[in-house]
């Protein structure tokens, strides 16, 4: 999968990989003929005391050094632009293909990890992308080439690189084979201590409340420690490969000193090509210590690539059709036609053959106990999940043989947990038609009931909202929400239990207002209280996934045992009145 990924996104760069390889390789050329003009100044030049061949050759070395150290910086220049442009196009691309994904995507992933895959093991990746175009040509010329010069500068020791490359080699290779269950072992932990460390900051308030402090810290304290133990046994492994690639290195040093100064001394080598030989053998084994460092890499952005390469191995559940349909007209006529729903891996169906009709300018309400399936039932119209039975209409077309972009234009849905952006007022009320006016937005504020705490702000639309809307407080943050989707305008309204943070004169003012924006749209409503309902056109009353009971709520005060035992729940027999 590596491989497929970085030759699938790097292709586009291929002009800049080429010119990756011809600087690299000018670069790694102008290297290995420095220590063959050392060797001629010392044998040439100060051997025989000629200055003027001294200065020319040293000029010369001059000149190459510098050819060498200005290809090395283009490759390398070029060689990061590609890298940050492929590690850019995997982020876009796990980004996009994540946004297409529908709720039973999302959760057969879990949201910490797909964080963790388009952001730090796409980053893995990246970095082994950096690391391999600015020494993948080097590294073996360099290697190669190394071997060639030195065979030149002196035959006989020749056996010193036959055997100092090959025990380096052998101990890469052992590090390698050893490290790869470590690091996908590793991104698991990270994947387990991003869940724990995202759940205790969301949840920071129940936490308090119940005083769980200490058991939220020995929980993460583990998931922490058990990162730790397989951190410290993956560097256990990089603390043995630093000494001995030392060791191998100053061993060699140490025989080509020995052996070539035995040469010498007898007069079958020269002290110049002793140098070389030495600075050869230097460059081949630093060569296959950067090897080393990209292979010690490899494992881990392997497994990077792995787990990026099953998110984009996913066919979201949910996609448009390919021969989409349109409806003929505009209205906002909704149908559900005996609509079976079902999570995955769950036992038994969540909603169980469901069937209404919601038209323009009706108020259609859904109550029920907790677990009924109210959410799950409007979750199936914006198509967050498509039913395993039956069909959900809009306007008279199935929603699974329309394009998702149709359905948002008509559709506009208030979630059960109001979420808000990062930005301002003025952008999150814009999340849904950007083009909206300002005239628009307080429009929508005033019908939501929050024109008046936003005008209190100092900068009014344009004060600052934190992630998830944590500065303000739970009934503005639904306010807020309303009045988003109020700004689109969409021929049907769902409202999930969207009233909830509201108080009842507020709630009631709101309700009133949205009767006159809403008059010629469908409004269905999912509420736990019944005061927020009891005006509406028709209530369904759902127990264990089934409708049990639909009317008014003059009518199901008469005939439904379920929907009394709610109102009493809540209402006195004269409130009820």
């Amino acid at each position: 999968m590596l491989l497929t990924l970085i030759r699938r996104y790097s292709k586009p760069y291929a002009p800049y990989i080429l010119a990756v390889v011809v600087f690299q390789l000018a670069s790694t050329i102008a290297a290995l003929y420095l220590p063959s003009l050392n060797a001629q100044i010392i044998d040439e030049g100060v051997a025989r005391g000629d200055t003027d061949f001294i200065w020319r050759t040293g000029a010369m070395m001059l000149l190459v050094a510098f050819a060498q150290v200005g290809a090395a910086i283009a490759g390398v220049y070029f060689g990061s632009r590609t890298a940050m442009a492929v590690g850019r196009d995997l982020r876009r691309a796990v980004f996009r293909r994540v946004t297409s994904f529908s709720a039973k995507d999302v959760n057969g992933f879990g949201a910490p990890t797909l964080i963790t895959r388009g952001t730090n093991d796409v980053q893995q990746v990246q970095m082994l992308l950096l690391m391999g175009l600015n020494f993948m040509v080097a590294t073996p010329i360099m290697c190669v080439g190394g071997i060639i010069m030195a065979l030149r500068e002196d035959l006989n020791l020749s056996w010193l690189v036959w055997v100092s490359v090959p025990l380096l080699a052998v101990v890469v290779g052992y590090l390698v084979v050893r490290l790869m269950p470590l690091f996908r072992t590793m991104q698991r932990k990270i994947d387990r201590i991003n869940a724990v460390l995202r759940e205790q900051i969301i949840g920071i308030r129940v936490v308090r409340a119940f005083v769980r402090e200490p058991f939220e810290t020995e929980r993460f304290g583990g998931a922490n420690k058990e990162l730790t133990d397989v951190s410290l046994r993956i560097g256990a492994l990089f603390v043995l490969m630093f000494p001995a690639i030392s060791m191998i290195l100053h061993l060699s040093t140490a025989a080509v000193l020995w052996f070539g100064g035995q040469r010498v001394d007898a007069g079958a080598m020269q002290v110049g090509s002793l140098t070389a030989f030495l600075q050869y053998l230097l460059q081949i084994l630093m060569a296959v210590m950067m090897g080393t460092f990209m292979a010690m890499m490899i494992p881990r952005a392997s497994v990077c690539a792995d787990r990026i390469g099953e998110v984009l191995g996913v066919e979201p559940s949910i996609h448009d059709p390919q021969d989409p349909q349109a409806p003929a007209s505009l209205a906002g006529v909704v149908e559900y036609r005996n609509v079976t729903f079902a999570y995955p891996g769950a036992e038994s169906p969540v909603l169980s053959n469901i069937s209404f009709t919601a038209r323009p300018g009706q108020t259609i309400a859904i109550i029920g106990s907790t677990g009924a399936g109210k959410t799950s039932l409007l979750s199936l119209l914006p198509r967050l999940y498509d039913p395993v039975e039956g069909q959900v209409l809009l306007d008279g077309v199935p929603v699974d043989r329309m394009d998702r972009a149709e359905i948002t234009k008509r559709v506009a849905l208030v979630p059960q947990r109001p979420y808000l952006f990062s930005g301002t007022i003025e952008h999150n009320l814009r999340f849904g038609k950007t083009e909206a006016t300002d005239q628009e937005l307080w429009e929508a504020l005033r019908v939501a009931q929050g024109e008046s705490f936003v005008r209190e702000k100092k900068n009014g639309l344009e004060s600052r909202i934190a992630q998830g809307g944590t500065n303000v407080s739970g009934g503005q943050r639904q306010r807020l929400c309303i009045a988003r989707a109020l700004v689109t305008k969409p021929r049907v309204y769902l409202f999930d239990d969207s009233f909830s943070a509201l108080d009842v004169a507020t709630d009631a003012r709101l309700r009133a207002a949205l009767k006159g924006t809403t008059s010629d749209a469908t409004v269905i409503i999912v509420a736990q209280r019944i005061s927020t309902i009891t005006d509406a056109d028709q209530i369904l009353v759902l127990d264990n996934g089934r409708i049990v009971d639909r009317g008014t709520h003059e009518e199901l005060l008469e005939t439904s045992p379920t929907y009394q035992e709610i109102v009493e729940s809540q209402l006195s027999v004269e409130e009820v009145a």
